[in-house]
This record gives C-alpha cells, sequence and structure tokens, in this order.
C-alpha cells in the first residue's frame, strides 16, 4: 500500500492524531478478515496468517472524529445528542449533556493537571497513598493549598471509606459558576454538583473514566474548561506536554443506566 499510495500517506500521516490513528482503524479491519470480538479487543488475521488484537477504542476515536468541530469549541445541540449517543453505545454507560435541567457551560474542553486533595483534617502528601507504587508515581504532583468545593471528603482519617478514598482519587473540577443559571439556584446547583458522576472521554485514544465532580474551577483565564486528578490525568493520557488536552465530558444518568462505580471505563 505505501509503495502504490505513497504521496497520498504522506498527506494523510500530517492530518490530527485522531483522524490518522481512527481512519487506520477501518483500513486495518478491510485489509484482514475480523476472527473474534470480545470484551475489549477484535482478533484478526493478517495476510501472513498472525492473529492480532487490535484495541476497539480505535473504532470509537474513528467515529467521534467524524461528529466534533474542526476546533475545542462548545458543541451544538445536535453535536452534544450525537456525541452522548455515541458514548453510551461504546462504553455502556449513558451519558447526557443536561440533567435535572441543569448542565456547564460546554461538554468539550481542555482539562488541565489538579493537585491531590485533602480528604481529611490532617491529609498530606504523607498520608495521602495506599500504596508505595502510588506514592512513587503521584507524589510530586502536590497537595492542593485549599479544600475542595464541599470541603474534606471524610471527618477524620479513621471515619474515611472506600468510597472517599475513590471520590478523592477520581475527581474532576469543572466550573460549576458557570453553568447557566447557577447564580440564581447557588444552593439547588451545589447539591445537584457534589460528588455527581461524569464520564470523561478522550477523543485522542479513546480513553474513558467515571470521575465525580469534587472541586470548582478552573477559573476562565487559565485556557482549560476542567480539571482532573492526578491519576485521572495519567489514565486518559493527558501528562504530556502542557499537560492539558481536549476531552469530552457528559453526566452520567443512574436514573436509567443503573449505579455506575467510579474508575476506568473500557469499551463494550
Amino acid at each position: 500500500m505505501w509503495e502504490k499510495h505513497h504521496d497520498a500517506l504522506e498527506n494523510f500521516l500530517r492530518q490530527p492524531k485522531r483522524v490518522v490513528l481512527g481512519t487506520l482503524a477501518g483500513v486495518v479491519m478491510l485489509s484482514s478478515p475480523i476472527t473474534h470480538v470480545s470484551a475489549s479487543a477484535t482478533t484478526h488475521q493478517t495476510a501472513g496468517g498472525e492473529f492480532r488484537d487490535i484495541d476497539k477504542s480505535m473504532f470509537f476515536v474513528s467515529d467521534v472524529s467524524g461528529l466534533l468541530p474542526h476546533d475545542v469549541q462548545p458543541l451544538t445541540g445536535n453535536e452534544e445528542v450525537r456525541i452522548a449517543n455515541l458514548i453510551s453505545n461504546t462504553y455502556g454507560i449513558q451519558v447526557s449533556p443536561e440533567l435535572n435541567g441543569i448542565r456547564l457551560n460546554r461538554s468539550y474542553g481542555y482539562i488541565g493537571q489538579e493537585q491531590h486533595l485533602a480528604r481529611f483534617p490532617g491529609d498530606s502528601i504523607d498520608t495521602h497513598f495506599n500504596s508505595q507504587t502510588d506514592a512513587a508515581t503521584f507524589a510530586d504532583k502536590g497537595m492542593a493549598p485549599g479544600l475542595g468545593a464541599w470541603r474534606y471528603f471524610a471527618p477524620s482519617q479513621e471515619a474515611m471509606t472506600q468510597e472517599d478514598n475513590l471520590r478523592e482519587k477520581w475527581y474532576i473540577a469543572v466550573p460549576t459558576f458557570l453553568a447557566p443559571g447557577f447564580q440564581s439556584h447557588v444552593r439547588e446547583y451545589g447539591d445537584f454538583f457534589k460528588y455527581r458522576k461524569m464520564l470523561v472521554v478522550n477523543p485522542d485514544n479513546g480513553k474513558a473514566i467515571v470521575a465525580d465532580i469534587a472541586d470548582s474551577g478552573p477559573s476562565e483565564w487559565t485556557g482549560k474548561h476542567l480539571g482532573g486528578s492526578p491519576e485521572v490525568m495519567k489514565y486518559l493520557g493527558r501528562v504530556d506536554g502542557a499537560q492539558k488536552g481536549p476531552v469530552l465530558y457528559f453526566f452520567v444518568d443512574e436514573a436509567r443506566g443503573g449505579n455506575v462505580p467510579l474508575g476506568p471505563v473500557a469499551v463494550e
């Protein structure tokens, strides 16, 4: 293929990464037969008879690239509906840009690196991690100088639950103050957003994670539209360069889809 279509492929590889990866998924599938479909990968047979697995998230990358605007900007109503349906079908989790008449100011934007939040009074970088591996990987991100939007996750270290731990580990910060109608319904919106689950998806690699809203921010002048804990950022693959990048983020609709645990999500 390279010998026959060298000029076309050279131009193709200059395109944005998600377009390249998405289209390559289609090229691979067209060039060799599917022999098996599993939860996370499709097995195909190469021309030489070798069996290989293709990450099924590549197909999401391909599909979503055709729905997203060229620039990272607020989605139109039609774009939100189509992308929410694609995400729901791909990950098996019902999502929506709006719940109970409440929405954020956007559902597609740049996510930036946040620091760890204090989980209980006295929590520090020395007491924060449950394993040496996590400490070695994430301690250098530091602790936020202030508390999260709803203060501590637990009243004391002894009262900490696994749910409290996961809420801090997989947290995101979103600008609740920019949500349409927030200024007129501060208490109502505060109750709604507290630990509200959202599905955050990296459209460049298809990685998705169920995170909860545990802080408010960032400010508009930062050029970022939401923030993620160090663990969220690492899983999504948003830790290179300026430690920010575009993501899609939609509310998890547990009223329609049942209870959804926090943490990474695989393609169905």
